[in-house]
């Protein structure tokens, strides 16, 4: 099995503008055994998970949540989504 390099960056696409960025850059969404999506700051939490890039219009209520329904098969409020998302930083 090849040995990964120092510098390799691994590399993830945006829910919303499937850009690609460097993981580290971006916010994780995580979606849990029981339904509920919530920011995922340590990138470790159990459940199925997807990113956010930093640009505002990623983080327009409409947009993240038609990104979030799409990436993670789950409706949800955009409201109390878009206020947690604004307060984590990457």
């Amino acid at each position: 099995m090849p040995k990964r390099h120092p510098d390799h960056q691994p590399l993830r696409s945006c829910a919303v503008c499937r850009e690609v960025h460097p993981k580290r850059e971006m916010t994780r969404l995580v979606r849990r055994v029981d339904g509920s999506v919530s920011v995922d700051p340590t990138g470790k939490a159990a459940g199925r998970g997807t990113y956010l890039c930093d640009d505002p219009t990623c983080r327009e209520p409409a947009r993240l949540a038609d990104g979030v329904r799409r990436t993670l098969s789950v409706a949800v409020e955009p409201g109390p989504l878009v206020a947690e998302v604004t307060n984590a930083t990457p």
